[in-house]
C-alpha cells in the first residue's frame, strides 16, 4: 500500500464494514469572510492616519528646528519667522485632516458594501434552500 492511500476503516453496521480512503492534502482553502474583509479594510486605513499623523509630528520638528535657527534674529524677524512655520503648520494639518476624513469615509463605504454582499448572500442561500 502506498503511503498516500492508507485505508481506514469505518464503522460497521449490520455486518458489513466500509473502508474509506484517507484524503492527503497539506493545504488549507482560504476564504476571507465579511468581517475579516472589513477588518482588513480597517487596518489600512488606520495605517495611512497613522501614516499622516507621522507627518504633522515631523512637522512640528521641522517648525521647532525653524525656530532653534531664528534664535539669533531680532524680534520682528522671529515673529515674522514664527506665523511663517505656523501658517505652514495649520496648512499641513489641514491636509491630513481631509485625507483622514477621506480614508474614514472610503471605510465606512466599504464595510456597508460588504455587509450588502454578505445579507446577498444569505439570501440567494436562503432561496436555494
Amino acid at each position: 500500500m502506498s503511503f498516500l492511500t492508507r485505508v481506514q476503516p469505518m464503522l460497521r453496521t449490520r455486518g458489513f464494514a466500509a473502508v474509506a480512503p484517507r484524503a492527503f492534502s497539506t493545504s488549507f482553502v482560504v476564504r476571507k469572510s465579511a468581517t475579516e474583509a472589513v477588518k482588513d479594510t480597517v487596518k489600512g486605513v488606520d495605517r495611512a492616519v497613522s501614516d499622516k499623523i507621522v507627518d504633522g509630528i515631523e512637522v512640528g520638528q521641522t517648525a521647532t528646528q525653524k525656530v532653534k535657527e531664528a534664535a539669533g534674529m531680532s524680534t520682528n524677524e522671529m515673529k515674522a519667522k514664527a506665523n511663517e512655520v505656523a501658517g505652514e503648520a495649520k496648512e499641513k494639518a489641514g491636509e491630513m485632516s481631509g485625507k483622514a476624513s477621506e480614508l474614514s469615509g472610503e471605510a465606512k463605504g466599504k464595510a456597508a458594501e460588504l455587509k450588502g454582499e454578505a445579507v446577498g448572500k444569505k439570501e440567494e442561500i436562503k432561496g436555494k434552500m
